[in-house]
């Protein structure tokens, strides 16, 4: 039977990798890699040194495959569909890599930034690849170190205060409102810079952009002035690098 690791590697930082995830990537014969294109190369970059790092002898195979385009301009209700489409089609990709790249006995592996379980579609798109029947494997899950854990920690502050809920939310969430009932959001997958429309509250902000990385940007303090410092280093960043991976708390002082 094949068997298949769906291993968290963290944000970015090799040394953030758990005890666990090193031992499913020494047990692994072959890690397949999402090929995004120029743009986002360095992120293969990444994988690869942690790879060199944590199984410096080289016995395992990488094998990269393009990753299909996601129609990123589909809007309200339109969305999901989009998102569903382009789980399809990963789902293909993973279907042939691990039919045709992966032998009987052996061991693969996908590698998640952050966490598998929060904000990831590796799962749904294995347990499609399952329904279709064409090929059989087991998998395993390996947490990892989340972009909001290493967020928190590079802060030096909590999610969430005494007594108090924190709610992990995307922009697109957020440009529809505040979220009721919770003073401490957390925010992913914010390509529009939902948090703008929020300089006039009584908001502190925590942001962090390429967490883990050499590149990893910090700015905090309350949003009228963090927020346009926060706009020009995304800008800064993005134009240097082609992309862009961020995420930041919102904390709300007082509802009064």
């Amino acid at each position: 039977m094949r068997s298949i690791h769906v291993i968290g590697i963290g944000a970015g930082d090799p040394d953030q990798l758990t005890l666990q995830a090193v031992r499913a990537l020494r047990d692994t014969d072959v890690f397949f890699i999402p090929d995004k294109g120029e743009v986002t190369a360095d992120l293969t970059r990444l994988r690869r040194h942690l790879l060199g790092t944590h199984i410096p002898d080289g016995t395992y195979r990488v094998v990269e495959a393009r990753d299909p385009e996601r129609d990123r301009t589909a809007g309200g209700a339109a969305y999901s569909p989009a998102v569903g489409n382009w789980r399809g089609a990963r789902a293909g990709v993973y279907e042939r890599l691990i039919g045709g790249e992966l032998g009987p006995d052996e061991t693969g592996a996908f590698l998640v930034w952050g966490d598998p379980a929060l904000y990831d579609g590796t799962l749904e798109i294995l347990e499609e690849v399952l329904e279709r029947g064409t090929v059989a494997f087991e998998y395993d899950v390996v947490p990892g170190i989340s972009s909001v854990s290493a967020l928190a920690a590079r802060h030096r502050t909590g999610l969430n205060r005494v007594a108090g809920p924190v709610q992990i939310t995307t922009g697109r969430r957020l440009a529809e409102g505040f979220p009721e009932d919770v003073d401490d959001v957390v925010v992913m997958l914010d390509a529009h810079r939902a948090f703008r429309q929020y300089t006039q509250w009584d908001v502190d902000i925590y942001w962090g952009a390429y967490l883990g990385t050499p590149d990893e940007i910090l700015v905090s303090g309350p949003i009228a002035e963090a927020a346009p410092r926060i706009e020009r280093l995304r800008a800064e960043a993005r134009e240097r690098k082609g992309w862009i991976m961020d995420t930041y708390l919102l904390r709300r002082r007082s509802r009064d």
